[in-house]
């Protein structure tokens, strides 16, 4: 059983690693606040830096938040890229730039070492449960050894091609969420205003064609008013970023994409960055002068 390195051990990587130690793997842990304890008691080992985390284990996974902390990571004083050998492999779980991605492959290619872009969805909960949905891009070699590995955090594992194409399928879950939060937020806003009682509307409509996994989740945190972050607002601005971005370099429209990212903003205007993506809502019911309320 491969020994995995685990670099970042916030609210998703925490209970990601919790995983992998409970399957057996030995742990070489690093993080910028100090490493969780019960991940110590279970065997991990804290280590000082990323260069140290990469000479002990066999492969190194990395999920922090956004690309200049990848970058930090890989390549900065006493980073990973420092303390890699020929034959182990990186693992970016973080949700980044595809463009930067393709970048860091090479760099990591070029001192012997594979690397994989894998960035994951479900969030907090899915984390904990160990049922994300993970994307992986790299090169096959890589995908195959570290399968076993993806499958003790995810149910839902995918090889969809090259590097960078694991952050590309990402960014695009990331469109099909905070539009159909969006949506969602839409239709019981308007159930509300009318008159009927919300939560029975999202009841109801969990067994038609408009049913998902957001109307159940995230339709339930808008009725009971519960906010508290299992996906701040503030990341899903960055990916929406990442979206809009590749859109501008690519040559097309995503009005979509655009407007959902403008009411995020209208909530961090609010206060609001570290709310969970759910509230997108909010902005919808300031413009309607309306708050969603069970009847």
């Amino acid at each position: 059983m491969i020994d995995i390195g685990f670099i970042g051990l916030g609210t998703m990587g925490r209970p990601m690693a919790a995983h992998l130690q409970a399957a057996g793997h030995r742990l070489f842990l690093h993080d910028v606040a100090p490493v969780a304890p019960e991940l110590l008691a279970g065997g991990g080992v804290a280590c000082k830096s990323g260069r140290e985390v990469a000479q002990e284990a066999d492969a190194v996974i990395i999920m922090v938040p956004d690309t200049p902390h990848v970058e930090a990571v890989l390549f900065g004083k006493d980073g990973v890229a420092e303390g890699l050998s020929k034959g182990k492999i990186v693992v970016d779980m973080s949700s980044i730039s595809p463009l930067a991605t393709k970048v860091f492959a090479k760099k990591i290619e070029a001192l012997g070492a594979d690397y994989l872009d894998a960035p994951v969805s479900g969030g907090e909960v899915g984390a904990k449960a160990a049922s994300l949905t993970i994307m992986v891009g790299g090169p096959a070699r890589a995908f195959n050894t570290m399968k076993p590995v993806f499958e003790r955090m995810g149910k839902n594992v995918t090889h969809v091609g090259g590097n960078g194409d694991g952050q590309t399928t990402k960014v695009a879950n990331q469109i099909i969420v905070a539009l159909t939060i969006e949506a969602v937020g839409e239709a019981l806003l308007f159930a509300s205003k009318a008159g009927a009682d919300p939560a029975l509307v999202r009841q109801a409509l969990m067994g038609g064609f408009a049913a998902s996994r957001i109307l159940e989740v995230h339709g339930e945190r808008m009725v009971t008013r519960n906010f508290n972050p299992g996906f701040r607002i503030a990341l899903h601005q960055k990916d929406l970023n990442l979206a809009l971005e590749g859109a501008r370099a690519l040559g097309i429209s995503l009005p979509g994409t655009a407007l959902a990212q403008q009411l995020f903003s209208s909530c961090t205007a609010h206060g609001g960055e570290a709310w969970d993506h759910s509230a997108l809502v909010r902005a919808l019911e300031m413009m309607a002068d309306h708050a969603i309320a069970a009847g």
